[in-house]
Parts: C-alpha cells; sequence; structure tokens
C-alpha cells in the first residue's frame, strides 16, 4: 500500500508543467548533481520516423517496426559525445528496451559493447496502447519498483527506452529527452528532480 501511495504522488508530480527546457543556470546545477553520482537518466531514443510498427511484430526483426531516421543516429551520438565531455559518470552497461530503435539509440551513444537490453522497458511502450487501467497500473509500480534502488559507486543509470504517454508516469518525453530520477531507496519510491532536453545537454557541453 505504501508502494502503491508513493507511486500515485509521483504520478501527481510528474504532470505538472515540468517538461519546458530549465534555464542555463538551472541546467548547470543539474548537470553538476549528475556528477556527484546517485541518479538515474532515463532517456528516450532518438527521432525514429523510418518504417512503423506494424500489428504483432517481431521485436528483433527491425524490418516490422519504426527505426532511426539519419538525424535521430545523429542526435544519440551528440548525446553520448556530450555525456562524456560533461563527465557524467554512468554505469556500463547502460540499459535499453528491446526495440530496434532504443538498441540503436544505445549503441550509437555509448557503443555496442556497453548495451544490455532489459525486456522490461517495452513495458513503457505497451502503456501507449490501449491496455486496461489494473494492467496499467501494474507497469507503473513495477517501474517505481525498479527505480528506487538507488546506483551503486557514485555512479548513475541509465536507461534508453520510451515515452510515457501525457499524463501518467514521466509524462511525454522529446525525443533524446532525459528525466532524471533520483531514487529514494527501497519502499520509499523515486522524486524527479529536472529534465533535460538534448539541445540542453548540448549547450552545457558546448556543442
Amino acid at each position: 500500500m505504501y508502494r502503491l501511495f508513493i507511486s500515485l504522488i509521483c504520478l501527481c508530480m510528474l504532470v505538472s508543467p515540468a517538461h519546458a527546457s530549465p534555464s542555463s543556470e538551472d541546467a548547470s546545477s543539474l548537470i553538476n548533481e549528475l556528477r556527484k553520482g546517485g541518479y538515474i537518466l532515463y532517456v528516450r531514443h532518438g527521432e525514429a520516423n523510418v518504417g512503423e510498427d506494424q500489428p504483432g511484430f517481431n521485436p528483433m526483426d527491425c524490418s516490422t517496426q519504426r527505426n532511426l531516421s539519419v538525424r535521430g543516429r545523429d542526435q544519440a551520438n551528440k548525446y553520448g559525445e556530450a555525456i562524456r565531455k560533461l563527465n557524467i559518470p554512468i554505469t556500463l552497461p547502460v540499459e535499453s528496451g528491446p526495440l530496434c530503435r532504443t538498441v540503436q539509440t544505445a549503441e550509437a551513444a555509448f557503443g555496442t559493447q556497453n548495451v544490455t537490453i532489459k525486456e522490461f522497458w517495452l513495458n513503457i511502450y505497451e502503456l501507449s496502447k490501449n491496455i486496461g487501467a489494473e494492467d496499467s497500473q501494474k507497469i507503473l509500480q513495477e517501474f517505481t519498483n525498479d527505480v528506487e534502488h538507488v546506483p551503486p559507486n557514485h555512479s548513475n543509470r541509465v536507461i534508453i527506452a520510451h515515452s510515457f504517454p501525457s499524463g501518467i508516469g514521466l509524462g511525454n518525453i522529446p525525443y533524446m529527452g532525459t528525466v532524471v530520477v533520483k531514487p529514494l531507496g527501497n519502499n520509499r519510491g523515486y522524486e524527479v528532480i529536472g529534465r533535460l532536453a538534448l539541445e540542453d545537454l548540448l549547450m552545457q557541453a558546448n556543442m
């Protein structure tokens, strides 16, 4: 019950107008926090407008689903470069959902050898489909259970997956947008401390 309470609080917090890009000063402060480690960077994949998600598509067959565009690959490359240039410590391997566009993004940003696929992140994609309230709540609770754990060794955990539907979970996320999540520990949920658009990262990295 307590976890559900925390989850509902987070849902209410995250539908607020926190989607706007932070000021340069706020973005700089957020980057400084990330350098200390202990956070989760939840990142939406890059621009994906090549192909389409076919009914009953095979997650292992990229020809049956949307893939990164040339611009999307460039976004992913620049994202990884900015993270390195800003000296933000991350735990390797980074996590990716199983769909091709998330794997392509993670590999372009951090290198093929530094990516592990976690099937759970496909569930965030499923939230955008017409599923029941009970199934949605189950996914959101599982998400809370997953991200409430503090990353080890003063580093940051990176998850590259999908946008949430507007109004639930982490809400709508632009291509290569980052939601900075602060885990509060076992059975305590999480807190969103800020959001960074790709442009914010590139500006901070002087790119």
